[in-house]
């Protein structure tokens, strides 16, 4: 948390006090909303560059203020077509909300707007923040504020909020507004037909009846909505009644009641803009995210530029770069550290033991881990570039097509994407998916992608056995894991998880360049996450192989590594490991603490080998070490992914069906690398 913030992200804000103000952060994807959450509470909650980022409401309170924020998922309507969007309408119709700040990008008013007007049937007290005006003048157009204000009955607020500008007048306007309860205008919306169509319905509900406030629960009446219909304990002869008043709506085979309200909104916006925004003089050109996005989305060379991009990534993180970076840091933890605390303790005299767990299991065993944090930082910050200027956007837009091929469509791409940093976000993060079968899909593939975690073993063994080779090999990897997922998804979609993937609507944000902040934010919460797991789950797993490394199974002292308890597990599992080429007690285990934590693989061989003076390529061979590395792509994710997947499964038996699939999958295509490497070795040898 930054310097001074009074926050509690991630669970609501327990403070009693009644002087308190709730403001709820309504507002379309992309509209910098949770960029000014950030700005007014100084959280650290990363903001993302597309639409579904923020899949659960997150709460702060706001720096040396007396009021709370609520930071809803981004929404288009109110009209639940999405998870997002019944998120955010269940929090304003059941939740104690002070005042509603409508966050507005000026930049495209006319489609923000469409949420402004049914914010305002909610008839709550609330604010206009017109956002990215830093934007909006740099392109030369103007909106008359004062104008708008007159028009909508609600107070406007001209803001950027990447550069912290207007947020103290929002705030005060916003207090102001939160003290006085004052409701929202009534602009004249729709025509009068349908406006005293809205009023003859709100005549029919009785006050318990209001939902939201009588006028919106009669206009979502007047549209059909049925979760309003649903929520509503409506009498016979009150439907009657209601239908009887819908029908004199002008309704025909191509327009529903719930499109001619919205054709009245978008007629009254399209009126509103025509008289408050100025447009610029100068001659339309193409802007330069459009002239961008006519190479990184065309036909032909969107694929490989996202290939190539991503194989430029492993360069660098994986190349000279990251290799001397993670080799200094391993001289200095495992080298420096580990030589220096082994000679205190033989100055201190500390027995054989406490010398033994603490130099060849703490340290080599955390330090071996420890020494991949500059990569991961590297990974991840050049990650961030990419979805903080817009680019994954048109990636999501780009993989619609083959994802489409495989039983998916492009909205599934955003936690496929989360599945490279880590599998329990992703998994939390299908909640956006509509379709069940398509959450299901996605959930049981999203493993296949590499985790951050088990980055240090490929990082290891690529610079083990393909020194000259490892950004390739890694990427090859990588790869792998993708064409996993793509031939599962096939696999599923046409047997027992088959339907039509729903349909992709994403938004095209401009290209923005990144803030050092928003890129700072991003990579520490990914590093902070690194270091917990460090020093929680993978300092135990160390210690736990250290100790059954280093007794036997008469918990005595052992000399030898293979007399201790762990070989004798080893030993019992290593046979099922023979036709993927490592069959080896070390190798096995090592995989078995990998469940625990992915990075725990390099730890446990850490501490295997310190101190025996064998090394890698005594239990390994180039051939067998790429097919290990197979295998720990393709196996069961770690136990913190099982427990995710259980609970947004909601399945027991799915969960089953998950982990085996997935221990099937990675022994048999290991098996197959080696088995058929070995054949081409002896047929080209």
């Amino acid at each position: 948390m930054s310097g001074g913030a009074l926050l509690s992200t991630g669970k609501p804000f327990t403070h009693q006090s009644e002087s308190f103000h709730r403001f709820a952060l309504a507002g379309n994807p992309n509209c910098g909303k949770t960029t000014l959450f950030n700005q007014l509470t100084g959280s650290r909650e990363y903001v993302g560059n597309w639409p579904g980022v923020t899949v659960e409401r997150k709460e702060g309170r706001i720096k040396n203020g007396s009021a709370r924020l609520l930071d809803l998922p981004g929404i288009y309507s109110l009209s639940p077509y999405s998870p997002e969007e019944v998120v955010t309408r269940n929090c304003l119709l059941k939740e104690s909300v002070d005042l509603i700040v409508n966050i507005v990008d000026a930049t495209n008013l006319e489609r923000n707007l469409y949420l402004t007007t049914q914010l305002m049937e909610l008839e709550r007290p609330m604010v206009v923040a017109l956002n990215m005006m830093d934007l909006l003048n740099k392109r030369g157009d103007r909106i008359h504020i004062q104008r708008l204000e007159q028009e909508l009955g609600v107070p406007v607020v001209p803001v950027s909020a990447s550069k912290g500008v207007g947020l103290e007048r929002l705030l005060t306007v916003c207090s102001q507004a939160a003290e006085s309860g004052g409701k929202t205008g009534r602009p004249a919306i729709y025509s009068r037909g349908v406006e005293a169509l809205v009023q003859s319905v709100s005549r029919e509900l009785l006050p318990e009846q209001h939902m939201g406030g009588a006028r919106w629960t009669a206009v979502k009446l007047l549209e059909e909505d049925r979760l309003t219909l649903s929520g509503l304990a409506l009498s016979s002869s009150q439907r009657r009644k209601i239908q009887e008043i819908r029908g004199k709506l002008p309704i025909t085979r191509l327009m529903d009641a719930s499109m001619i309200i919205a054709d009245q909104r978008y007629r009254y916006i399209c009126a509103l803009c025509g008289r408050v925004v100025q447009r610029s003089e100068k001659q339309w050109k193409p802007s330069p995210s459009d002239r961008i996005d006519r190479v990184v989305t065309h036909r032909i060379l969107a694929i490989p530029l996202f290939l190539a991009f991503l194989l430029a990534i492993f360069f660098i993180t994986f190349g000279p770069p990251g290799n001397f970076l993670r080799d200094l840091v391993a001289w200095m933890i495992q080298d420096r550290f580990g030589e220096t605390l082994s000679l205190a303790l033989d100055f201190a005299g500390a027995s054989g033991w406490m010398h033994s767990l603490l130099v060849d299991g703490v340290v080599q065993g955390v330090g071996s881990v420890v020494s991949f944090a500059p990569q991961i930082m590297l990974l991840f910050t050049l990650l961030s570039l990419l979805e903080d200027s817009g680019y994954m956007a048109r990636a999501a837009f780009v993989m619609d097509r083959p994802l489409r091929k495989i039983g998916l469509s492009g909205r599934a791409f955003v936690p496929m994407l989360m599945g490279f940093g880590c599998t329990v976000p992703a998994v939390l993060g299908t909640r956006t998916l509509e379709n069940r079968k398509d959450k299901q899909l996605v959930i049981l593939i999203t493993p296949f992608l590499s985790c951050s975690a088990k980055m240090p073993v490929y990082a290891l063994f690529a610079a083990a056995f393909f020194p000259a080779h490892r950004p390739l090999v890694i990427f090859s990897i990588y790869l792998m894991g993708i064409l996993m997922a793509a031939l599962t998804a096939l696999l599923f979609k046409n047997t027992i998880l088959k339907g039509e993937p729903a349909p992709f609507v994403m938004e095209m944000p401009p290209y923005r360049m990144p803030t050092v902040k928003s890129l700072w934010l991003h990579v520490w919460e990914r590093l902070k996450d690194f270091f917990v797991r460090a020093g929680t789950l993978i300092l135990g797993a160390t210690l736990i192989i250290w100790f059954l490394q280093s007794f036997d199974v008469r918990f005595s002292l052992t000399g030898s590594p293979e007399d201790s308890i762990l070989a004798a597990i080893g030993t019992v599992i290593a046979p099922l490991f023979t036709l993927c080429g490592f069959g080896d007690w070390r190798a096995s285990v090592s995989l078995l603490s990998g469940l625990v934590a992915k990075e725990s693989v390099v730890s446990t061989m850490a501490v295997l080998f310190s101190g025996t003076g064998m090394t890698l390529s005594e239990v390994f061979r180039p051939l067998s070490a790429y097919s290990f590395l197979v295998f720990v792509l393709l196996y069961t994710p770690c136990v913190a992914a099982l427990s995710a997947i259980r609970r947004e499964m909601g399945s027991a038996k799915w969960t089953v069906v998950t982990i085996f699939y997935q221990l099937t999958a990675a022994w048999f295509v290991s098996a197959f690398v080696f088995q058929i490497g070995t054949l081409c070795g002896h047929l080209f040898g």
